[in-house]
């Protein structure tokens, strides 16, 4: 219950701003043309019919209020990870269902996949609560892993074949796979794109804890690293650093919006700044 009403206050965020375009799909009816008022869009202009008139005029539509909503969720090894009482899956999931109940309160189409070294689950944007509740079913199944591996780059792609239509795409993952930015780019082409990135404290700042195994779970493999030596914490902050660096330039480069939850963080609060962020921009 709790999850849904925070859905609903959500939703509003979601109908103003930037987002605001979205409801206006491919495919919109043009209806007709009136003189130009201040503030209105300057690309909405009519240059023809202005150049004929000798006075600006805008183009009128019938607007699809329909906005479609789709989520690309990592649900691979890495992201059973964290150091507190939340896993990475365990926050994308809460994230993610509760962007889908504030999309579904909108009556918006939702759509999925889901992947681990595979695509688990995948559905084409559809109205409707039957579809909202199926996507919502498989968000609880986030500790079935059926394969090894990342296939980020292969959903990514998987994607933007799917979506016939501007959608409002949102990818949650830890970003830790290979072979991903391409199929970013050419996804975020079409569609407004929303990167969230699963972080937990630990990939940036390790406890003194001396010298201790670390399991990499995608590959199985067993290291030791010195958790009490200086340079090694700088090393691994650095690294980490590094890729957040890297990956908020790519997207501001491919007008992909990025964004950050920590597993130590409430994903209602952080969506509801990032949304009341972007209505004023």
């Amino acid at each position: 219950m709790q999850l849904k009403i925070a859905a609903i206050s959500l939703a509003e965020d979601m109908r103003t701003g930037n987002f605001k375009s979205l409801y206006r799909g491919n495919g919109i009816e043009f209806m007709d043309v009136r003189e130009y008022l201040p503030g209105d869009n300057v690309r909405a202009i009519d240059w023809n019919v202005t150049a004929r008139m000798g006075r600006p005029f805008i183009k009128q539509y019938n607007e699809d209020k329909e906005l479609a909503v789709f989520f690309v969720l990592d649900r691979s090894l890495s992201m059973l990870g964290g150091s507190q009482k939340n896993s990475k899956i365990q926050i994308a999931s809460e994230t993610a269902a509760l962007i889908l109940l504030a999309s579904e309160h909108n009556a918006g189409a939702n759509g999925a996949v889901f992947f681990d070294g595979d695509i688990q689950f995948a559905c084409p944007p559809k109205a409707g609560r039957d579809t909202a509740m199926t996507i919502l079913s498989h968000l609880d199944d986030y500790d079935v892993i059926e394969k090894k591996g990342s296939a980020l780059g292969n959903a990514l792609e998987g994607a933007a074949k799917m979506l016939r239509r501007k959608s409002l795409v949102f990818i949650l993952s830890d970003f830790r796979a290979v072979g991903w930015e391409q199929p970013l780019a050419r996804l975020a082409q079409k569609n407004d794109v929303i990167a969230i990135k699963i972080t937990d404290p630990m990939d940036s700042e390790l406890p003194d804890m001396g010298t201790l195994p670390f399991y990499d779970a995608e590959t199985g493999k067993i290291s030791v690293f010195p958790t009490s030596s200086k340079e090694f914490k700088t090393a691994w902050f650095e690294h980490n650093r590094n890729k957040n660096d890297y990956m908020k330039i790519f997207c501001q480069k491919h007008g992909v919006i990025p964004l950050t939850i920590s597993t130590v963080e409430d994903p209602i609060l952080v969506l509801s700044q990032f949304f009341s962020k972007i209505s004023k921009n």
